[in-house]
């Protein structure tokens, strides 16, 4: 015999008055009743699941609750039962997914009444906890072994444990298959990097020059009337991030590197990307005080960008995907800027460096001349000067 739908409420309410007053036996009648000739309903199979739980009925009560996550896989209440009952088992690898699953179904904490985001808030704490746990035995155990010296190794180790996230090769204009997914190089790859980092002072020198008179730097991110304007994130025509040109898009800029004849002696060896209409550009960037370049990723992964600072006043950082550095003046290095990236300036003063590019090291010579030539196959067939930036 089905229940009607006025006994199902009414059987409903006393089942659950019964859980808050401890009447287990009470509350297990009630809610097995429900399940037998009423339609099925997760919330019924957790009431009995909790009434058994109360009674001591460990088996009951899981075979109650994975009918309720077999109804509701999603059901958040029945997935945090669940998993207080396998931490209870001392099971913490199962209670572990389960307190994350439920944390990952729950809707955002504005939208939960109160009593229930302190229960997410519990399986958040209990993620962490078990996190926790599972972060310092690993880590334990890897020690035993010896302290690991790859780097590569330690960022994968990070990852796993979610210290640090996934980044990846995201080039808004050219995608080259197959290259490595690399944040920062190692400069063992640049051996010209030492004679560029050997003339700071003079190219430092010559920056001073053009900061004390102001003319030439203009907004990094510039607008072009003929073309759609794209916002980004205040950047654009913005003169808090600005540049001097020395090369700008494969052009020399004659008037500027008479300017500065030691810096364009001091990148004389440098490999540059070379692309007509396209690269190398040589240019300082200056940052101003407070300004920040939002996350951006570059056009091409076939080049790298290598940064020299000149001007590094404290409180200035930059990111490549997950790593995060304090550029240190004098010191470069180079990164793939179609990993996400950005950089900002927390101080009172300005903040400037050196930036160019460079073919990546991984690419033969066929491949570089390849790619030359696709880029001056496209602007021949478009016959117009390429929408590019650094």
């Amino acid at each position: 015999m089905s229940l009607s739908p006025i006994d199902v409420r009414a059987l409903a309410t006393a089942g659950r008055d019964a859980l808050r007053e401890g009447d287990a036996f009470r509350a297990r009648e009630l809610f097995e009743q429900l399940v037998t000739q009423g339609p099925p309903d997760a919330e019924n199979f957790l009431g009995v699941a909790q009434a058994c739980y109360l009674q001591g009925d460990g088996p009951a009560a899981l075979a109650a609750v994975d009918r309720a996550l077999a109804l509701a896989p999603r059901y958040l209440l029945a997935l945090l039962f669940k998993a207080d009952w396998l931490a209870a088992q001392g099971n913490d690898r199962a209670a572990s997914s389960h307190y994350q699953f439920a944390v990952q179904a729950a809707p955002p904490d504005d939208q939960l009444p109160i009593e229930l985001r302190r229960e997410v808030e519990r399986a958040r704490a209990m993620v962490s906890q078990y996190a926790g746990k599972f972060e310092q035995f690993l880590v334990d155990r890897l020690h035993g072994a010896g302290k690991p010296t790859s780097t590569r190794f330690t960022q994968s180790l990070d990852i796993l444990l979610g210290r640090k996230g996934r980044y990846f090769q995201q080039p808004q204009a050219f995608y080259f298959a197959e290259l490595p997914q690399i944040q920062f190089y190692d400069r063992s790859h640049f051996p010209w990097m030492d004679e560029v980092e050997a003339a700071t002072g003079a190219i430092r020198g010559e920056l001073a020059a053009l900061l004390k008179d102001g003319a030439g730097f203009k907004p990094y991110v510039e607008s072009d009337p003929l073309r759609p304007k794209k916002e980004q994130s205040g950047m654009t025509d913005n003169p808090d991030w600005s540049a001097f040109y020395l090369w700008k898009n494969g052009q020399a800029v004659p008037e500027n590197i008479a300017r500065c004849p030691r810096t364009a002696a001091a990148l004389a060896n440098v490999p540059f990307s070379d692309v007509a209409n396209r690269s190398p550009s040589v240019l300082f960037s200056q940052l101003r005080p407070g300004a920040r370049i939002p996350p951006h990723s570059g056009l091409v992964n076939t080049r790298l960008i290598c940064h020299l600072p000149l001007i590094v006043p404290p409180g200035c950082g930059f990111r490549v995907g997950n790593d995060t550095r304090t550029p240190v003046e004098g010191q470069a290095w180079a990164f793939d800027d179609t990993i996400e990236h950005e950089a900002w300036n927390e101080s009172d003063r300005t903040r400037v460096i050196l930036l160019f590019e460079v073919w990546r090291p991984e690419l033969s010579d066929e491949e570089r001349g390849l790619v030359r030539a696709m880029f001056e196959s496209i602007d021949e067939y478009t016959g117009q000067q390429p929408s590019w930036s650094i």
